[in-house]
């Protein structure tokens, strides 16, 4: 499947190929050699959830093709190469990564693609603070809640998108306003709030964000994000959360007044 319009399959000269679950800095580095009439070509094992299904295309200027890796994962290394070459008819440079593995049982390399293309540009394993860049790296650190050693490798503010549903509704009445959302794609953080983003049909607005169980009121799982300094009357569908900086772990409190003072606290506290 391609995801792009713009450049026809017989325009492409680069390919960058790999699982790109993540586009981050290691990714975009590839990304650089691709020239005016490059693409990437995605091998999706379906458990992306960095940046999981077409979300990568945001996070690139060059046209994207997804290849389930379940269609392929039984070809020979020269059957795979094959299909690249009867796909893309003047594709004459290939870039992938230091450990790049394909064919079934991951048999070839980087020797067979030398041995077949013009041009293999390899890229050596890239580092921050010493630090492999990975996506099961960066997954990792957002699991735990490192949201700045995962922004710092993704090379923007780790987001995810969700759909709008109702709440409690105690927010507004007892609290202070929040969205609600449900996020089924992509992988969340560690319980507690962090300082945030949120984009509302393409405006980014500051606000803190809770993820993880509603501990003081009814003990349900939530996502619900609170704008800072503005009233969001209107109806949305959908917002994507940017996850800047983890300021607290989740809690229990006694009373709806000591929420709220916790919450109040948050919110000057993220803009400290």
């Amino acid at each position: 499947m391609r995801h792009f319009i713009g450049l026809l399959d017989s325009d492409i000269t680069a390919l960058a190929i790999g699982g790109f679950d993540g586009m981050h800095t290691a990714h975009q580095k590839l990304f650089s050699h691709l020239g005016d009439s490059g693409a990437v070509f995605v091998i999706d094992n379906g458990y992306a959830n960095i940046t999981p299904k077409t979300y990568r295309q945001k996070h690139t200027k060059y046209p994207i093709y997804y290849e389930n890796l379940k269609d392929i994962k039984n070809l020979s290394g020269y059957e795979f190469i094959d299909k690249l070459k009867q796909k893309f008819l003047n594709l004459d440079t290939i870039v992938v990564g230091y450990d790049f593995r394909f064919g079934a049982g991951a048999v070839c390399g980087i020797k067979e693609l030398r041995e077949n293309f013009k041009k293999v540009v390899v890229i050596d394993e890239v580092v921050c603070e010493n630090i492999p860049v990975h996506s099961r790296t960066i997954r990792q650190y957002i699991t735990i809640g490192e949201i700045g050693r995962a922004n710092d490798m993704l090379g923007r503010a780790y987001e995810i998108r969700g759909s709008v549903i109702s709440g409690q509704g105690l927010g507004a009445k007892k609290l202070l306003p929040t969205i609600n959302i449900s996020c089924v794609d992509f992988l969340l953080p560690k319980d507690g709030v962090y300082k945030t983003t949120t984009t509302i049909d393409d405006q980014e607005l500051a606000s803190i964000t809770f993820v993880g169980t509603r501990a003081t009121t009814d003990g349900k799982y939530s996502i619900e994000t609170h704008i800072i300094d503005q009233n969001i009357s209107e109806t949305v569908a959908d917002i994507t959360i940017k996850f800047i900086s983890y300021m607290r772990a989740n809690k229990k409190f006694e009373t709806l007044d000591e929420l709220k003072s916790q919450i109040q606290l948050d919110i000057k506290n993220s803009q400290a």
